[in-house]
């Protein structure tokens, strides 16, 4: 619709056209300008609203869906959320496969933006029954009239950032924009936000950022799957135990990995320093940010661009839980805890 006076038809138009916001205190010591790709701007506070109405928009183009169908994903939380707020306004029903790994916030967002929700197991192999790749595609088969978004493994996860997040940071930065550094998960949002880029300048440097405990770094420098690099990890929406074709390598120039702890508690210091209340998969990408900085990879006329997927109030019983923080051992003479809250008697 033609905006005026920023009113507008439903919250779906509010998708994208994020801001560009400088890092200041965080990157302080470190050659270069930082800027973020503050992706909680979006309607559904997160990066993935992108790829949920794109995808969406683009069944329907090709009459695969019509309402009254049920749209089902795998998710860690966020495209979920996307999918049933998109869900709500379009008139489809909503079932989700989660991992058990997501956080009790996002799943109860779930359940009250009307979805239908399946928890399973985090720590089983891509191909047991359980898993919510297997769960999703079970689903898929049962329900009469349903459409399986399957973001893994959908390239139009990739053209969704092809055509908006990537035109939106080269007009943000003028087309000075040196490197794109993102997380990878389903690896759509890298993926086709540097493919826009490189189509624009080659010479532009896209890192991705994965975990310890994931496959995609090593696949990317070897292209052999190693399953032996599986181990459980907290970070959510970030890295893989199976190899995402929505992940174009060729795309990303290298990969780094980070530490559930170091993400957790450079989460935690973009709050403190910066006032954006990001989520944990922020504080990893920033994580890889201070890694590179510390080893001297940026000039003074570079402009890194970080993408921020989502917003930290998805993760108020993870990250910014003092409890969780210090069950996971995160917590140590270094990284004490703030000061307890005070109660006036």
């Amino acid at each position: 619709m033609k905006q005026k006076n920023q009113v507008f038809d439903n919250v779906l138009d509010l998708v994208g056209k994020t801001p560009l916001i400088k890092v200041n205190k965080v990157t302080s010591e470190f050659k270069g300008q930082f800027y973020a790709k503050v992706e909680s701007f979006n309607p559904g506070h997160s990066s993935k609203d992108r790829i949920a109405l794109y995808i969406i928009e683009q069944a329907e183009k090709q009459g695969i869906l019509t309402p009254g169908d049920t749209i089902i994903e795998t998710t860690s939380g966020n495209t979920g959320f996307s999918l049933a707020m998109v869900s709500v306004i379009k008139g489809y029903n909503c079932v989700l496969a989660v991992t058990s790994k997501s956080s009790a916030d996002k799943i109860d967002m779930l359940k009250n933006m009307g979805a239908k929700v399946y928890v399973c197991p985090a720590h089983v192999s891509a191909d047991d029954p359980r898993s919510y790749y297997q769960v999703a595609k079970r689903l898929h088969e049962e329900i009469k009239g349903s459409v399986y978004i399957n973001q893994y493994f959908n390239q139009l996860n990739i053209d969704a950032h092809y055509n908006s997040t990537g035109p939106e940071i080269w007009k943000q930065t003028d087309g000075k924009i040196t490197h794109l550094v993102a997380c990878s998960g389903t690896g759509g949002t890298i993926s086709g936000t540097a493919k826009y880029l490189k189509e624009q300048n080659p010479n532009i440097n896209v890192i991705g950022v994965d975990a310890f405990g994931s496959v995609i770094k090593k696949y990317h420098e070897t292209r052999e799957f190693d399953e032996k690099e599986i181990y459980p990890y907290r970070i959510e929406g970030l890295g893989k135990n199976l190899i995402p074709t929505a992940t174009d390598f060729d795309m990303i120039d290298e990969f780094v990995k980070v530490t559930d702890e170091d993400s957790a508690h450079t989460a935690r210091q973009i709050v403190k320093s910066e006032g954006m209340f990001v989520g944990y998969t922020s504080g990893a990408a920033m994580q890889a940010v201070k890694q590179l900085g510390e080893e001297g990879r940026f000039k003074k006329d570079d402009l890194v661009v970080v993408i921020f997927p989502d917003h930290g109030s998805r993760y108020m019983s993870k990250v910014y839980s003092d409890k969780w923080m210090e069950e996971q051992g995160f917590f140590d003479s270094i990284n004490v805890t703030s000061e307890k809250i005070q109660y006036i008697k």
